[in-house]
């Protein structure tokens, strides 16, 4: 019984990480910020900038959408965007994006269409540097 207890909290350590993003350095975006508008910017902490878009828009669910990340004075080695429900959990949704040009990354998701109706979603940039671990947030509502 105690070993099975272990083995399930070490295990639970190990893959928390895909279920919860964790991060050493959360930077949060202005809170003017409107992804069904077009692209929004952060300045980061040591220097730099990081601009996120999601088309179409308004954003849909259940149709393809196209994520870009741009970045510009620092570089990353991985990007991915985490999109979680924030008053509902919508499952697993986290594409990594494929370097499209220095500083550009794209890819491709589709959010599920919720029960309720319009949804709160919040798609959170994920940037691996070197060491680091960089999370920038943000919200917006998609739904019919």
């Amino acid at each position: 019984m105690i070993l099975t207890l272990i083995v399930i909290g070490v295990a639970g350590y190990k893959y928390s990480p895909l279920l919860l993003p964790k991060a050493d350095v959360t930077v949060s975006p202005n809170p003017g910020c409107n992804l069904h508008l077009g692209a929004c910017s952060v300045t980061m902490p040591a220097g730099g900038k990081l601009d996120f878009s999601l088309t179409p828009r308004p954003i849909p669910v259940t149709a393809p959408l196209e994520l870009v990340v741009e970045l510009d004075g620092f570089a990353a080695d991985k990007v991915a965007v985490d999109f979680a429900g924030v008053d509902m959990a919508m499952g697993f949704n986290r594409p990594t994006l494929a370097a499209t040009g220095p500083g550009r990354f794209s890819g491709q998701t589709t959010l599920p269409v919720c029960v309720t109706g319009r949804m709160v979603w919040q798609a959170t940039v994920l940037i691996e540097t070197g060491r680091t671990r960089i999370a920038v947030p943000f919200r917006f509502d998609a739904g019919p």
